[in-house]
């Protein structure tokens, strides 16, 4: 029995290993790669790349990057993969290797192989293999987004045998998106894939994960005479399903952009709401106060950038007090030199404010350039929020709503809640009698103008993250803004909230149909119309000065 035994042992090691490495198709596959016919070369391939056996993936790749020789002629070559390259005497030698199981074969002369070169169409045949092979790897990626692109790639290739890697991968899966994505794309490959029964139920999986890649392949299976009825059926339903939330998201995503677009109006205009009912004054610096704002983050970020790269992450934190101070100091100088020896003249304050914002923008042009500055979104700003399927809602606009909503509340704090701001509305309602009651009027224009400036500063250093920053940035803005000071009343803060979500909400809404360019067209002219039937705005000025 031990002499049996010690036999069937010996026959086992020396028998042929199981797999692909012996399989007959393989072996035939390689022989026809050392063949000089483009068709055979394609086609075995193919079949190398179908075995899905890592081992041959490699194989393929080495052939790609130009690693592969045959050693011999005709169908008795030995087709082998090359390594390190020396010289030994007076001629090259190379270390080759066995094409399967990188078994070593020794040094041999170069001149004894004959390269099998990988032209282009042999490439874009290997490319398939090797590109879903790295896909399927990146379902263990550590980095969530990673797996979810991968799982996303991996639907729309909808190749057959991708499916049981993709069943492993959710059964690992704890990242909701990231399942959601595989989900999906095991959907897509088994309706590319399956019979008509497993078609019905990926039809109605993909309907329940309101799956918009998915609609082509629904519709095509939906208008197919040879498919069942209860494919076609489940199909449609299935369409059906996910219109009625393509409408849904974009009606949401409307409306996030709308108050995305709101907040920088917004941002823009509490400070030339209160400057303007304050003082009269038609600041139309105010636009370069926010470029002002923009280039203070930028000379922040380049900072950071060469002197603390490791807190790069930080700067913008730094860069939004940064960014205010600077433009507040610019409103005061410009109000402390120049603007309150026009008082009670607007049209000269009109154009000194014009002549202002011209020399702002040529100093900008001077210092910086005429070309647009990149400023980077740190980290944390980078990415968005995932709220539904098929809406990912931006940090960097969420950041920009919250900041206009904190910005809102600290004015209401200040106008409101303490004795500054008691001032401030007692000089906007009548400047005479104020100062008739020992109210400094000079220092409130001052610091009203400063705080003004201040705000438009914060705006700018804000739109940093959805913009490029140049020399005009405040052009787009200015006139904008002062419609959302005209239509919600003048100084009045809670007309500038509602007027600016009014037209910003309008304008996302009215953009689909029209355009970019009909859509202001339309808001202009809703803006005057307005106008005629309320020429003070949504919130009229009231008290005596008003009424004389």
């Amino acid at each position: 029995m031990k002499r049996l035994f010690l036999l069937l042992f010996v026959a086992w090691l020396a028998a042929p290993v199981a797999g692909h490495a012996q399989s007959p198709e393989a072996l035939k596959a390689l022989t026809e790669l050392s063949i000089d016919d483009a068709d055979k070369r394609e086609a075995a391939v193919q079949a190398l790349g179908n075995t899905r056996d890592p081992k041959w993936l490699e194989f393929l790749g080495a052939l790609r990057d130009g690693n592969v020789y045959a050693r011999g002629q005709g169908t008795a070559a030995e087709v082998v993969v090359g390594g390190a390259k020396s010289t030994k005497g007076d001629q090259d030698v190379i270390e080759v290797v066995t094409a399967y199981d990188r078994k070593p074969l020794g040094t041999v002369p170069v001149s004894s192989l004959t390269e099998i070169a990988a032209d282009r169409r042999l490439r874009i045949a290997i490319k398939p293999f090797l590109d879903a092979d790295e896909t399927r790897g990146q379902l263990a990626n550590p980095d969530a987004e990673t797996r979810r692109g991968a799982a996303m790639k991996l639907g729309h290739q909808a190749a057959a045998s991708a499916a049981p890697v993709v069943e492993a991968a959710i059964a690992k899966e704890t990242n909701p998106h990231v399942r959601h994505a595989l989900e999906e794309a095991l959907a897509l490959i088994r309706l590319a894939n399956g019979d008509a029964a497993v078609r019905t139920l990926a039809a109605q999986s993909l309907g329940g994960l309101h799956s918009f890649d998915a609609l082509s392949a629904l519709q095509k299976l939906a208008a197919d005479p040879a498919a069942s009825r209860a494919e076609r059926d489940t199909a449609t339903a299935a369409i059906r399903q996910i219109e009625r939330w393509g409408l849904l998201v974009r009606t949401v995503e409307t409306v996030f952009q709308g108050a995305s677009l709101a907040s920088i109006l917004l941002l823009m205009s509490v400070g030339l709401a209160v400057v303007f009912g304050l003082m009269g004054v038609i600041n139309m610096a105010h636009g370069e106060l926010m470029a002002l704002g923009a280039y203070s983050t930028f000379v922040v970020q380049n900072l950071f950038r060469a002197r603390w790269p490791e807190w790069f992450d930080a700067y913008f934190v730094v860069a939004l007090p940064v960014s205010f101070i600077v433009a507040a100091v610019v409103g005061v100088v410009l109000e402390r030199g120049v603007i309150r020896r026009l008082y009670g003249r607007p049209l000269e304050t009109l154009l000194l404010t014009w002549g202002a914002s011209l020399i702002i923008q040529q100093g900008l042009r001077l210092w910086f350039g005429a070309a647009n500055v990149d400023v980077s979104s740190p980290r944390w700003l980078s990415g968005g929020f995932a709220l539904m399927t098929g809406l990912t809602l931006p940090f960097n606009r969420l950041f920009i709503i919250a900041l206009a909503a904190v910005s809102v509340l600290g004015m209401y704090g200040l106008l409101f809640r303490t004795d500054r701001g008691l001032t401030i509305r007692a000089v906007t309602q009548n400047r005479a009698m104020s100062a008739c009651l020992g109210v400094r009027a000079g220092v409130v224009d001052a610091l009203t103008f400063g705080l003004g400036a201040g705000l438009a500063g914060l705006a700018g250093c804000a739109l940093t993250q959805i913009g490029n920053v140049g020399p005009s940035l405040g052009q787009n803005y200015i006139v904008d803004s002062f419609m959302v000071v005209v239509t919600g009343g003048v100084g009045k803060l809670a007309g500038a909230i509602l007027a600016s979500a009014g037209l910003g909400l309008l304008n996302k809404g009215i953009e689909p149909a029209l355009g970019a360019v009909f859509a202001k067209v339309a808001i202009l002219v809703a803006v005057i119309l307005f106008l005629q039937r309320r020429p003070a705005g949504l919130f009229a000025t009231r008290g005596r000065g008003a009424e004389a």
